[in-house]
């Protein structure tokens, strides 16, 4: 059972739990509701649908999830904070719990991009993208809004193949966005 204060933050909580685990669409009401201790009416008083929850819990969820990948403000040289979201994605990618990236996992689970967790999805996925583009403006590269899309690719493509295949990404990550930010000229 989720803990939280009240309903809504128990529901919100089981929600992303569960969405993250198990899917959005293999994830029912009833269950949402069981895991978080609520009843269907009360989680319908709070959320019109359950498109409306899976958006919230999504947009609760993702400042943290976006948070635990960036480094500290002790780390001030660009590349190594770049390096930094790598280094902790391959450590991440170990853990028993990990399936992946939760917004690529919600938008390709619900196959809509109309769909309000799928835009969710995409804002959170651009607020990394243009993290990497100002730390990459900032480590001097040639063309920073490139260099952000192609380090966004590795960060998901990295992410999949630890859920697909192996979760001992084993340095791969880290090694191509190394090589990204040599041909880059990010010092």
């Amino acid at each position: 059972m989720a803990t939280g204060t009240n309903t809504r933050d128990r529901l919100l909580a089981a929600a992303a739990d569960l969405f993250y685990r198990e899917g959005v669409t293999a994830t029912g009401v009833e269950r949402l509701c069981t895991a978080a201790g609520v009843s269907k009416r009360s989680m319908y008083q709070l959320f019109p649908t359950k498109d409306v929850l899976v958006a919230e819990s999504l947009a609760a969820a993702g400042p943290d999830t976006n948070r635990m990948f960036l480094p500290d403000d002790a780390e001030t040289r660009p590349r190594e904070r770049i390096l930094h979201v790598f280094r902790v994605q391959e450590e991440v990618a170990t853990e028993p719990d990990f399936a992946g990236c939760r917004f690529v996992n919600t938008a390709t689970d619900l196959r809509d991009p109309t769909h309000p967790a799928a835009a969710v999805a995409r804002d959170f996925k651009q607020q990394l993208t243009d993290w990497f583009a100002a730390e990459a403006r900032a480590g001097g590269a040639k063309d920073p809004a490139l260099l952000a899309k192609q380090l966004t690719v590795v960060f998901d493509g990295a992410a999949a193949r630890a859920v697909v295949t192996d979760p001992d990404l084993d340095g791969l990550s880290v090694t191509t966005a190394t090589t990204l930010l040599d041909a880059a000229g990010v010092a």
